[in-house]
């Protein structure tokens, strides 16, 4: 079963996937006029007033928190420690270059899934991929194969990923059996997925910003610790994303392909642009300004500080530490490497902090994970929550899976329902990306006339038929009303 994954992978990740990833990124690039670049600033202005919201939506600040509580995670820690072992140190280069690249398609993705979100039988905002497949593509049939692929990679395989890595860590640090570990997990996760969307914002608003500030003092204390090495670790990076360490050796090709595609694959799992996840929880959110491209800003910055800031952290310990001159290093997985490196600067604690780490960053990338699979069974419901309950119990199941589960198995499975659902998504956007970039013009055009960006839906009569009716009709009179104060 492994080998047959394993042969699927190869295919996607290394002759469609890596391509369509990285073309459809460099397009929205080049097309939005760098956005990325030219807007840096603006991503962080948006959350001066990321805390509004109504009765209908979260706020700006916890869609941003859930879509990083699903980022980072096993991504940050032991998939950060894979990359490198398996493609070299050149894998975290690729990783940036994906991050920046990606950014741009995190921008256009947020923005559709915030215009054509919509309202379940709760009345709660819900959209996201599977949702503007059928209302800006008429095309259900696509939103249905996407939120099948979103439901077993995110709601299934993808919690049984952080719940091994969990385990994992709780077992070198602390010598618990995994079981043990697998029923406190199911127990705490029930207990906030039971709760709903809004009960999972709400966590993740929380532990994220506490849990991330935690990891960044001290990966910048382990930095400054190795200061005099991280000179020579940039220029090893550099040197081993083009190959120029193996071409010495005469396995240039090889070098450069196996950086490239750790690289460009840890990129993607961490920071999750274009894989059309993101957006279901960006089209939760009761945009603040009343617009859908502001929470294209705010999931790009989600992108920048996922792969950009915490990834890059992460490297900087392992390949600071001097972890990788050690014999054997590559058979040791990818988490126990990130504690050795992180023990080997800050003594024993070091260990015993990653495995807290992993947890918070694993957990609440569990919960955000079912939200996103939540949304896509209630598009499959058409807006109805009925079969919620049985989504409950089946991601639970998982995390226990998880937790007892084989690594090599687990990743597989998740590498594959990834590459399932980018693949889906990033023809879909493609599709829309006239609309996003139109959308993105009007939010500029109104900022340099000095006016509080806000979407009138009735200036695009050819949108209009499309979105559906009384989302922002209303949000148009309830936000100038905003506006004026």
């Amino acid at each position: 079963m492994t080998d047959l994954i394993n042969f699927i992978n190869n295919i996607l990740w290394d002759y469609v996937l890596i391509y369509l990833l990285l073309g459809v990124g460099l397009y929205f690039t080049l097309r939005s006029g760098f956005i990325q670049l030219r807007h840096f600033g603006h991503m962080f202005s948006v959350l001066k007033n990321s805390n509004k919201s109504d009765n209908s939506g979260i706020s700006s600040f916890q869609a941003l928190c859930t879509s990083l509580a699903a980022r980072v995670g096993t991504g940050n820690l032991a998939g950060v420690a894979i990359a490198i072992t398996a493609g070299g140190p050149g894998a975290i280069f690729w990783m940036w270059v994906v991050a920046f690249i990606g950014m741009a398609t995190s921008f256009v993705e947020s923005t559709l899934a915030q215009l054509y979100k919509t309202k379940d039988d709760q009345g709660n905002y819900r959209g996201g991929p599977a949702y503007y497949m059928e209302k800006g593509l008429k095309k259900r049939w696509m939103g249905v194969l996407f939120s099948f692929f979103l439901i077993i990679a995110f709601g299934l395989v993808f919690n049984a990923v952080q719940a091994n890595s969990i385990a994992e860590a709780a077992a070198f640090a602390f010598n618990v059996k995994p079981f043990y570990v697998g029923i406190v997990l199911v127990i705490i996760s029930g207990i906030i997925i039971f709760g709903g969307l809004r009960s999972i914002a709400r966590v993740a608003e929380l532990v994220v910003p506490f849990m991330a500030g935690a990891y960044l003092i001290l990966a910048f204390w382990v930095v400054g610790h190795n200061i005099e090495r991280i000179p020579a670790v940039f220029a090893l990076i550099i040197k081993s994303a083009f190959g120029l360490q193996e071409a010495i050796a005469g396995t240039l090709g090889y070098g450069i392909s196996q950086a490239m595609t750790q690289g460009v694959q840890r990129g993607l799992f961490s920071n999750e642009a274009g894989m059309g996840s993101a957006p279901n929880a960006a089209a939760s959110a009761s945009p603040y300004p009343p617009h859908p491209a502001s929470q294209g800003y705010v999931q790009m910055l989600g992108v920048f500080m996922d792969t950009i800031v915490i990834c890059s952290a992460t490297a900087a310990i392992i390949l600071s530490s001097g972890v990788l001159n050690e014999v054997n290093v590559t058979a040791i997985s990818g988490i126990e490497l990130t504690q050795r490196a992180l023990s080997s600067a800050v003594g024993h604690w070091g260990t015993t902090f990653i495995a807290i780490a992993i947890f918070f960053f694993a957990f609440t990338s569990i919960i955000a994970n079912y939200a996103y699979a939540e949304s896509n069974m209630i598009f499959l419901e058409r807006n109805h929550t009925a079969g919620l309950f049985i989504l409950r119990l089946a991601a639970l199941g998982m995390v226990m899976f998880g937790a007892l589960a084989e690594v090599p198995l687990v990743w597989s499975m998740a590498n594959l329902s990834m590459a399932c659902m980018a693949i889906v998504n990033l023809i879909a956007i493609l599709m829309l990306s006239g609309i996003a970039i139109k959308l993105a013009k009007d939010y500029n055009r109104q900022r340099k006339l000095g006016q509080l960006p806000t979407f009138n839906i009735n200036s695009y009569p050819e949108i209009q038929q499309q979105v559906e009716k009384g989302i922002w009709d209303n949000d148009i009179s309830h936000n100038s009303e905003k506006g004026n104060h």
